[in-house]
């Protein structure tokens, strides 16, 4: 089984980060990993993806914090 990185640590950010600056990392992240950019990686960019998905939704990060990927 894969080991699921921790979102925040995906992103490149501390758990107290703000919705912006969770949004300011994705970004940052997925213009750089993008599979369609020269040098992409689309196993990372998806990683990227998954992590701000959770983390941009307040109900979902919360049960992140909680639970980790167990839920």
């Amino acid at each position: 089984m894969v080991t699921k990185r921790d979102y925040y640590e995906v992103l490149g950010v501390g758990k107290s980060a703000s919705a912006d600056e969770i949004k300011k990392a994705f970004r940052q992240k997925a213009i750089k990993l993008h599979p369609d950019k020269e040098g992409g990686d689309e196993e990372k960019f998806k990683e990227v993806n998954e992590a701000y998905e959770v983390l941009k939704d307040q109900q979902k990060r919360q049960r992140y914090d909680q639970f980790g990927h167990a839920v």
